[in-house]
């Protein structure tokens, strides 16, 4: 079963060149002078109405390298910030991910046929190692970074849409995939899967987007991307947590 979006191929192009899906996969081409912003903007995350911390992030390319950096503050007098940096090569395998915050840091970085997180804390004088038995092209979706799941979102749809006739069609067909949480220092297996257009309102206006389910073993995920605009990640809804996440 197929779903139609009467679009321009050159949807499909970007499509195909967002953050982690063809970033200088022939390297006979020229390399480009200088970073290609993809996506940048602002999350608002809402718990029971109540707006409790912003994402700020970047999606960039720059020769063959696809980096997506994202920073996290809390709402209130005294803000708690985080931030994370995410590397990739044009064939979605990870080159590096860093998280820091007051308390300390991570980085995961591949190992052979292994990803290993390395974890400093205020505390400690040398990091602690923890090795995953997980290929490079897993994902990273890490707490509470919601650009993650719009890379994430383009993988998915990168390997379930295409071109045919001028016009742009995508299966309605679940994907797996294996990824690592570092601040939890946990792996786990996603589904994800295209259900169709819905209405839904952003900022107080109707708007039809596309709605894709993302689920694992103990939560259950709706997105709503705008197919018009580069397939971003408009909307966000955790129903058994009363959080909604809005783009700013």
């Amino acid at each position: 079963m197929t779903l139609m979006a009467r679009i321009r191929w050159g949807a499909v192009a970007i499509l195909a060149c967002a953050a982690v899906l063809c970033a200088g996969d022939n390297k006979d081409k020229a390399k480009p002078a200088g970073a290609q912003v993809v996506d940048s903007g602002s999350f608002g995350v809402f718990v029971k109405g109540q707006r409790v911390l912003t994402e700020t992030f970047t999606v960039q390319q720059e020769n063959a390298v696809s980096v997506v950096k994202s920073q996290l503050k809390t709402t209130g007098q005294n803000p708690a910030t985080q931030r994370s940096e995410l590397e990739m090569n044009g064939s979605a395998e990870l080159i590096r991910y860093e998280w820091s915050d007051a308390s300390g840091s991570l980085m995961v970085t591949p190992n052979n046929d292994f990803l290993l997180e390395k974890i400093t804390t205020a505390s400690s004088s040398k990091p602690a190692e923890q090795p995953f038995l997980m290929p490079s092209t897993s994902a990273i979706l890490d707490n509470n970074f919601f650009i993650h799941r719009e890379v994430l979102v383009w993988r998915y749809l990168k390997a379930n849409c295409g071109g045919e006739s001028g016009e742009f069609r995508c299966r309605k067909e679940p994907g797996e995939f294996g990824v690592l949480v570092p601040q939890d220092r946990t792996s786990m297996r996603v589904r994800m899967e295209l259900v169709g257009r819905e209405k839904v309102m952003i900022r107080g206006a109707e708007r039809e987007l596309w709605r894709l389910n993302l689920k694992g073993e103990s939560f259950a995920w709706a997105l709503w991307v705008d197919d018009k605009d580069q397939f971003k990640l408009m909307r966000v809804v955790i129903a058994d947590d009363n959080t909604e996440v809005v783009r700013d």
